[in-house]
């Protein structure tokens, strides 16, 4: 009788390591997330449901709050974002539309939702140094958009940094801490 499996023995790779804190997409696990991170996740959340369903913002902040793990977030920053994007929706589309390459009703909502809470966070959260700000708004297109969606809001939030964030750019391009 014959033995159809190979006679040499396959090679065999060993277990990939995981990396602490990082999904198998590379994406922060939650366990790792700071609250500033969970309240941009639920405001993330929460501007979808407006921009694809027109919902209220405060229908919609009643819903987000009964969510699981809404506890573990800033619900401060969180409020500011949801009710700031909202509210300067205009203002922030008259922002990142000149930066793109097709019309905003193109761009799906949670690019879009990305790059309002990136140039919402630019223009209104000092604290909040630029490369956070765009790193942030890129690992939410990571973990919730399409394929390659977070090139796009790293592209067009990079473009809008040296805009909104002047003098914090330049220093940071020049290896000096930003003067307050």
């Amino acid at each position: 009788m014959s033995d159809d499996t190979p006679s040499t023995p396959a090679k065999s790779r060993p277990p990939r390591q995981s990396r602490k804190g990082l999904t198998s997409t590379g994406v922060r696990k939650a366990a790792s997330k700071s609250t500033r991170s969970r309240s941009r996740e639920f405001a993330l959340q929460a501007l979808y449901q407006h921009l694809v369903g027109g919902n209220d913002a405060t229908a919609i902040d009643m819903f987000t709050r009964d969510l699981a793990g809404f506890h573990k977030c800033d619900a401060a920053h969180y409020d500011a974002l949801l009710h700031g994007c909202i509210t300067t929706a205009e203002d922030l589309d008259a922002l990142i539309a000149p930066q793109l390459d097709r019309r905003l009703g193109e761009l799906s909502p949670i690019e879009h939702a990305c790059m309002w809470i990136g140039a919402y966070e630019f223009l209104h959260c000092a604290d909040v140094p630029w490369r956070v700000v765009l790193n942030e708004s890129i690992e939410l297109a990571k973990e919730f958009g399409g394929t390659d969606g977070h090139k796009y809001v790293n592209g067009v939030l990079h473009a809008l940094a040296p805009t909104l964030r002047p003098q914090e750019v330049a220093a940071d391009k020049a290896g000096k801490p930003a003067q307050d």
